[in-house]
């Protein structure tokens, strides 16, 4: 008798591409978390939400949705002081198993000068890629959400 081999349990290394991501689901599951979030915190059960901040903060779709933030938005052509952007689907995928906290250091900001209404200039700090992508998905974790 053949028997074919089923795996059974979490994948530890779930290899998950950039166009198969199920965005509704990742919204929903996003969300869910913002919102149960935000009921801990009304309830005052601080320990809870801190939990509920780490799950979403180092969950795949908390960190698929943060990508997807910055890199489908207006400055998503603009690079930060290395002059990567995250174009295509793999540079995006790879992004997304990149993004951790641990041994993380910001880098320098990229400095432009744009003009001000008066005629002068005024200076603007452009993050990386990776940078604005970890703000986010750490954003997510502290915003107040309703219902």
């Amino acid at each position: 008798m053949t028997t074919t081999p089923s795996a059974v349990g979490a994948a530890s290394h779930y290899e998950m591409n950039w166009p198969t991501i199920d965005w509704g689901k990742a919204h929903r599951i996003v969300r869910r978390l913002q919102v149960r979030i935000a009921k801990a915190v009304s309830e005052g059960r601080w320990n809870r939400a801190k939990a509920l901040q780490w799950l979403l903060t180092h969950s795949f779709y908390g960190k698929a949705v943060a990508v997807k933030r910055v890199t489908e938005n207006r400055g998503k052509k603009t690079p930060g002081v290395y002059g990567e952007t995250w174009d295509t689907p793999e540079q995006k995928t790879k992004a997304i198993n990149s993004l951790k906290r641990r041994g993380y250091q910001p880098q320098p900001l990229r400095r432009v000068h744009i003009p001000k209404a008066n005629g002068k200039l005024r200076p603007l700090g452009i993050p990386t890629m990776r940078d604005r992508a970890l703000e986010n998905a750490l954003a997510m974790g502290l915003s107040k959400t309703s219902k």
